[in-house]
């Protein structure tokens, strides 16, 4: 069964910060994390990639406590995709993909046939083969969005866990980067603050409001006029097409003192 979620607990500096979470994906399912800042989306991956120890509850990968599981048996079978990855060191695009097989590396190595198929592979599949040589710095948002992906997948890994990985990119490259992800043959946890993009490219969605779970099912179930609404706090509006609801914003209310228009001949002061 596919990394999962049972009745999570778990507190920071004395905040509960998630309560009762429950998720049980289908293999192969990308499973979208929504929810207004603060919502608990970031500290479940957090929790789901054995990071944090949940207080109450289990994170379970097939079936076994993550908990009873070393760092290096998670890691082979869950990669983590962070908001930011930058670095200081002069670093290659394989030497940052090269970073998944250690996970599979011992204390005299590992095994270099294996780890330079995986790294080539990875490098293929996100499109970043022909880049293996250019320098960390030198690329674009989305080009190192494609490298950490690459990273990931070296690892060879069952689960992935994205930590809202579309931020910081324009639509083009949003678009590139979750059907890449959606394309995977794994179960991906995606933390995403667009609900259009999360109707388009998740199988189902999962919102988070104060560390609890809202509601939970399909985009065309959850992504209401109402939810958007209630959680968000924002007026909106949701029309499905195809079965994909598609959100759209109203202004808000004016909250500022109308402007004063001047008259012909005359001078508005301060």
């Amino acid at each position: 069964m596919p990394l999962h979620a049972k009745h999570l607990g778990w507190s920071r500096g004395g905040r509960l910060v998630l309560d009762g979470v429950t998720i049980e994906p289908m293999p192969g399912e990308t499973i979208g994390l929504l929810g207004p800042n603060g919502s608990g989306k970031s500290s479940l991956l957090g929790v789901l990639a054995g990071v944090h120890r949940p207080d109450t509850g289990q994170v379970l990968l097939d079936d076994t406590d993550v908990r009873s599981l070393r760092r290096r048996q998670i890691a082979r079978r869950v990669a983590t995709v962070e908001q930011h990855a930058e670095t200081e060191v002069d670093i290659t695009v394989i030497d940052v993909v090269r970073l998944g097989r250690i996970p599979h590396r011992g204390t005299f190595g590992g095994d270099d046939a294996a780890d330079n198929t995986a790294i080539d592979g990875a490098l293929r599949h996100t499109g970043m083969l022909e880049h293996r040589h250019r320098r960390w710095h030198t690329l674009s948002g989305g080009e190192r969005q494609r490298v950490q992906i690459a990273r990931a997948l070296a690892q060879e890994p069952d689960e992935l866990l994205l930590d809202e990985p579309t931020n910081h990119l324009d639509i083009a490259h949003q678009l590139d980067l979750l059907t890449l992800v959606t394309e995977l043959p794994m179960t991906s946890y995606v933390a995403l603050h667009d609900l259009n993009l999360a109707a388009i490219f998740c199988d189902r969605v999962v919102v988070l409001a104060r560390g609890s779970i809202i509601a939970a099912g399909t985009p065309a179930d959850v992504i209401t006029r109402e939810l958007v609404e209630r959680v968000y706090q924002v007026r909106a509006e949701v029309i499905v097409e195809d079965g994909i609801p598609q959100v759209s914003y109203r202004r808000a209310a004016q909250t500022r003192a109308p402007s004063r228009t001047a008259h012909p001949g005359q001078t508005l002061s301060p």
